[in-house]
């Protein structure tokens, strides 16, 4: 049997047409994120109050609590590859339960908790698999660039929805072309090689999955992973309110410059990432994001309306690399563990289910400028974690 050292040391593939079907694959999330912008057209449809609504963003989310660290188990005993095709299937297979017919909010639901369940497998899977197909010290690049594609996915998918109803389709049509989207994606997977999986003398298991959290570094890895996502998704949930109450913007323009403008900034932030590092330390470039990040979440406080906007964009660009380079850097940390590795960071995406509900809270009781305080205080903690985080250990 391979032991972990030999599994750790043992040549990646380098060729570029090798990270494809992988690139592929996030692309795939990122389309199926417009899972999102369905809650409003949901809502008409099947007449739902806003508690039924909103469970659909939120089965995601306990998809990724419930369901990650089981599959980065599947992904360390089976294979990461084996993971990815189901993953891939799983979501499919979600897509067209919507296809066929959604006749009832409850036909909506299995669905979505399918997509949401094998969303969780794939990003499982996906994140530490492109290590397995990149070359030595390019594996932050490739994560970030794969992450740019992501961002290519979400936001295609919400315009491709307003398209189909403005041709006189119904919003459910999204479904079709997603599983379109995802069954290329299937098929493209079929040539990644098999081999790619890590491997241990003892395979995994749920509560030795967990127990890698008695690392200090895994720990404040994954915390991280939380505060981040949590900033991410209360940013983007909150910004467009905060924009119109506090410069007196109509909605539809906090919208644009809130949110919209946060997220061109972060695509295009990720796109500069993969390029910055071809040339910078994945640490050092860490360190800089959430100097950034902190920064931008700054701005938007403490200046005029110009100031707030240039803010945005900072924010984004900030927040753009965080996921990639806390993930890699923890991944190449201990190589042998990828897959118990990935279902715990995976898991922690919870925090987007957790942290926009503490600032409602605080904006119930201090008002909106005051929630904002809770994405300062995540970013406060990265930047703190980027000055901790030591030289990896792998080549």
């Amino acid at each position: 049997m391979v032991t972990s050292a030999a599994a750790a040391a043992a040549p990646r593939e380098r060729s570029p047409l090798g990270a494809l079907p992988i690139f592929l694959a996030f692309f795939v999330m990122g389309f199926v994120d417009a899972v999102g912008t369905l809650v409003g057209f949901a809502k008409t449809e099947f007449r739902l109050s806003g508690a039924e609504a909103g469970l659909l963003p939120f089965f995601g989310f306990v998809a990724f609590a419930l369901f990650s660290v089981p599959a980065g188990v599947v992904a360390d005993r089976r294979g990461k590859r084996f993971l990815l095709l189901a993953a891939l299937g799983v979501v499919l297979a979600g897509q067209i339960v919507a296809s066929l017919a959604l006749s009832s909010y409850g036909r909506l639901l299995v669905a979505i908790f399918l997509i949401g369940l094998g969303m969780a497998a794939l990003q499982v899977a996906g994140n530490p698999m492109m290590r397995d197909v990149s070359a030595p010290g390019r594996y932050a690049r490739n994560l970030t660039f794969a992450q740019f594609l992501k961002s290519l996915g979400s936001i295609s998918g919400p315009y491709v929805t307003t398209l189909l109803v403005a041709l006189g389709l119904a919003w459910y049509r999204i479904f079709p072309l997603s599983a379109a989207v995802t069954f290329a994606a299937l098929l493209a997977a079929f040539f990644l090689p098999a081999a790619a999986r890590s491997a241990e003398d003892r395979p995994a298991s749920v509560a030795s999955s967990f127990a890698l959290l008695r690392d200090p570094a895994v720990a404040l890895a994954v915390a991280g992973i939380f505060l981040y996502v949590g900033a991410e998704v209360g940013l983007n949930s909150w910004l467009a309110t905060f924009l119109s109450r506090r410069f007196g913007m109509d909605l539809g323009s906090a919208t644009q410059w809130g949110p919209g403008l946060f997220f061109i900034a972060l695509s295009a932030g990720r796109l500069l990432g993969s390029v910055v590092l071809d040339f910078l330390d994945a640490r050092r470039f860490f360190r800089v994001s959430a100097l950034v990040g902190l920064w931008g979440l700054s701005l938007l406080l403490a200046g005029g309306r110009e100031a707030a906007l240039a803010g945005v964009i900072l924010c984004g660009l900030g927040f753009a690399n965080i996921w990639p380079l806390v993930f890699a850097l923890t991944i190449e940390r201990r190589p042998a563990s990828s897959g118990p590795l990935s279902g715990l960071m995976c898991m922690a995406i919870f925090g987007g289910a957790v942290l926009p509900a503490v600032m409602g809270l605080v904006a119930d009781r201090a008002g909106v400028r005051a929630a904002f305080a809770v994405p300062i205080a995540c970013f406060v903690y990265l930047a703190v974690l980027s000055l901790s985080v030591r030289r990896s250990a792998a080549p």
